[in-house]
């Protein structure tokens, strides 16, 4: 049989049914090579070798029972058998997975003949990435619950090479400003792992509500949880009167967190910390510099009141948190937050100012004193949590003074605080909000639903046209290990708004992060969107923005 390698400008001109079922896999595989021919995919015989792991044997499991199910011809599933007998299950009718540890990590080999289906790959996310793109190659049925036999269940003849680019690849959702039940954590999950995300960031704690249980200091959660009215759209000085609230136990945590791992997502928890704490100072009043009173914060913006890091007991209180809320999330990362913190109260705190004068820090040319009386809680908190097994995260302000060794930096005020973390050797996950702030509206503010009235649209073109390496130097790019989105929820209060604000922007996002630059293409992109995405996300029951005609 004659392969012809597709390359991209050809996959594009080409208008058979077969190119264009290859060209609708978002993010689109490092290489595809297109044969002639279809394998019939319903009620075939579905094996796995004895090398696999449990987790990529029941993903595998899954996958059959669902095709069986929505195709009506039931898939017959035999798992493990040995390699041997895999090999020679080649040459039959069915879809054969393999593990192969000469593949990277994460990545995956599909090839599809008219008589099998054969899947290499070398871990459990592979496995999945591989199901993922099988799925993206059959109907849009496939992502729904109803039988439907009348479909035709083929996948087209090719050999798909595929690798993602960045190893770190981020969605974040802010269930603070506004709070988010698990179902719709869990079905967001569902959406990151269509496309090939890995990491779920999760924003926790807020000045607007702590929504985490910490068993520990229970007033978090029964003081800190609940707001007593909301900001009324742009108005900071209105408030709706109307109590507002709620947080997830550590049994819920737990089961989001298990929810994830099985999609091959990794949740990373977020603690913001020293500032954005006044859900915490209202719910224990001395851990901060005036002693109070305080009350959850009912409007946006950035509070003035922060934590006062110069007592102990301060320090103590986010140990026995930090300590508490890390075995909630097996993780390697640990976001800190460190963003937006004022240091107006800690120039006017004896303690703070006690504390500056203890470990010696002054003014410099480029840092106020309190800079790095800040850094000082950052190296703290990142040598703490190191006793826990994890590596922080913090948003590009933790480079603000002195930062140890091993801390990633994610960078939000556009990419210049991650080109400098990088070229200083420290690992920097790009999240501008230039193109990664899915909080902005996608179109004409009077056109669009509520979002930030002081930015300009962030469009899908937009987002997609974002190269992640540019202005960092050529030595340093090694050290931009990801791309992340962020979905802050000032003006998101439902669901559904939720789910529009980030699709189809994530899908962007996603080529980003999987694509090498020169296997991006606008028009395949969009056409793919258009044509294939939409009808999958109404099967699969997401609300998204149609495209500008």
């Amino acid at each position: 049989m004659k392969k012809i390698l597709l390359t991209f400008s050809t996959m594009l001109i080409c208008m058979s049914a077969l190119c264009a079922d290859l060209n609708s896999i978002i993010p689109q595989p490092e290489k595809v090579t297109a044969a002639k021919g279809s394998f019939h995919a319903a009620g075939v015989p579905i094996k796995c070798d004895d090398k696999m792991d449990s987790r990529s044997l029941e993903a595998v499991k899954s996958f059959a029972a669902h095709l069986g199910m929505i195709s009506g011809k039931t898939c017959s599933f035999s798992a493990p058998i040995g390699l041997r007998q895999a090999v020679e299950s080649y040459g039959a009718n069915g879809m054969v997975f393999i593990k192969d540890e000469s593949l990277k990590n994460e990545a995956y080999m599909i090839d599809i003949t008219s008589k099998r289906v054969l899947i290499k790959a070398k871990d459990f996310n592979g496995f999945l990435y591989a199901i993922q793109t099988l799925k993206q190659l059959l109907p849009a049925a496939i992502y729904g619950k109803t039988v439907c036999p009348s479909e035709k269940w083929v996948l087209p003849c090719c050999r798909i090479e595929d690798a993602p680019r960045f190893g770190y690849r981020g969605l974040m959702l802010d269930c603070c400003r506004h709070f988010f039940s698990v179902d719709f954590v869990k079905k967001y999950l569902d959406m990151m792992a269509m496309y090939k995300f890995n990491r779920f960031h999760w924003h926790l704690t807020e000045d607007q509500g702590w929504r985490i249980e910490v068993k520990k200091y229970p007033l978090l959660t029964q003081i800190g949880s609940y707001r007593n009215g909301t900001q009324i759209k742009f108005d900071e000085n209105s408030s709706d009167h109307v109590r507002y609230g709620g947080y997830y136990t550590q049994e819920e945590i737990k089961d989001v967190v298990a929810y994830a791992w099985k999609l091959g997502i990794t949740v990373v928890p977020e603690i913001d910390l020293p500032g954005h704490m006044v859900a915490a100072l209202a719910s224990y009043p001395w851990l901060g510099c005036t002693g109070g009173p305080y009350q959850v914060r009912e409007t946006w913006g950035v509070a003035d009141e922060v934590l006062c890091v110069g007592q102990e007991r301060t320090m103590k209180f986010l140990e026995d948190v930090l300590d508490e809320v890390s075995d909630l999330f097996p993780g390697e990362y640990f976001h800190i937050g460190g963003d937006e913190c004022p240091k107006n109260e800690w120039k006017k705190c004896p303690h703070c100012q006690a504390k500056i004068a203890e470990l010696g820090f002054k003014d410099t040319d480029k840092f106020c004193k309190e800079d790095f009386l800040q850094s000082y809680v950052t190296a703290r908190i990142q040598a703490f949590l190191a006793t826990k097994g994890k590596k922080i995260i913090g948003w590009d302000e933790i480079l603000e003074g002195d930062l140890a060794e091993g801390a990633t930096v994610m960078s939000w005020r556009g990419t210049k605080g991650g080109i400098e973390a990088s070229a200083r050797g420290f690992d920097v996950i790009m999240s501008p909000t230039t193109y990664c702030y899915f909080d902005y509206v996608q179109g004409d503010h009077d056109k669009e639903p509520i979002g930030p009235n002081y930015v300009k649209p962030l469009t899908l073109e937009k987002v997609y046209s974002f190269e992640p390496f540019d202005g960092v130097n050529e030595d340093a790019q090694k050290h931009i290990i990801g791309v992340q989105a962020n979905e802050w929820t000032e003006y998101i209060a439902e669901p559904w708004h939720a789910e529009y604000m980030v699709l189809p922007r994530a899908l962007a996002i996603a080529e980003i992060q999987w694509c090498a630059p020169g296997n991006k293409n606008w028009d395949r992109f969009i056409k793919a969107v258009e044509t294939h995405e939409f009808p999958v996300l109404d099967k699969a029951g997401y609300t998204y923005r149609k495209l500008d005609k």
